[in-house]
């Protein structure tokens, strides 16, 4: 099986980057994030007719989540732990596996800059939610992939300058320890289980040539369950997308479970 997670920043204006990567990557499922639109904007027909099942949580202009699928969805939208908060960040899909399933969630972690202000407690409050969530969902002891972009950027080696991004929200002690956290409850960060190598990244910004330059971070990752983590294969960031007509920051990243 292949899972894949990309964040689109705004699905309709990257349909067509969509729809291609579905017909030349064609992963079995994609989880996307930062689509900006309502549910009944996404350009839904035009990926049923690439072949896949969809569930959106979405939201005017902001946020919004989705998972795609080839095979059936059986979807939960929202994350517990605070049924004051609307912000769509969060879609969990159980999805068949032979004979058994996976747990696939899509998830857009809040920024949380600037760090002196109530976005950053935010951010902090919604880790804790997740942390809890995740915990929850081991007890199940299902396959279980967390796949987003999480705003943490988890070590040095994972940005291009870490004095550039010591004051930042993405890189934090506090954000990267609450991160660590997950890994702590049991959870793999796919890509660390196959590499050590520094320089991997998964967006760049669109400002001051950071993209020809390499200037890049790593914030888009896929968290393993246990029994997940041990049917990983590979992991791949297709980082040529980045290099397309008018891209999306960030690149999908994905893996293979065998």
């Amino acid at each position: 099986m292949n899972i894949a997670t990309w964040n689109v920043n705004s699905v309709r204006q990257r349909t067509e980057h969509l729809l291609r990567y579905l017909k030349e990557v064609s992963p079995d499922v994609l989880c996307l994030q930062e689509l900006k639109c309502v549910e009944e904007a996404f350009p839904l027909m035009e990926i049923e007719a690439c072949g896949y099942n969809v569930a959106v949580h979405g939201q005017k202009a902001l946020n919004g989540v989705a998972v795609l699928s080839k095979a059936p969805l059986e979807v939960t939208r929202g994350l517990a732990g605070d049924a004051s908060d609307a912000h769509a960040r969060y879609i969990e899909a159980v999805i068949p596996d032979g004979a058994s399933i996976i747990r696939i969630a899509s998830l857009y972690l809040p920024n949380g800059n600037p760090p002196d202000s109530d976005k950053y407690a935010y951010k902090l409050a919604w880790m804790d939610r997740l942390n809890a969530h995740a915990r929850h969902l081991l007890a199940f002891e299902e396959p279980v992939i967390l796949a987003g972009d999480y705003n943490v950027i988890p070590e040095p080696r994972d940005c291009f300058d870490p004095k550039v991004w010591a004051g930042d929200a993405l890189f934090l002690p506090q954000t990267r320890q609450k991160f660590q956290a997950l890994i702590h409850l049991g959870y793999t960060d796919a890509l660390r289980a196959t590499t050590d190598a520094a320089g991997l990244y998964t967006f760049w910004d669109y400002q001051a040539g950071a993209w020809q330059r390499n200037k890049g971070i790593r914030i888009d990752h896929l968290l393993l369950s246990p029994s997940a983590a041990d049917r990983l294969v590979k992991v791949t960031i297709d980082k040529e997308r980045r290099g397309e007509d008018k891209p999306s920051d960030h690149v999908p990243v994905r893996i293979e479970l065998g």
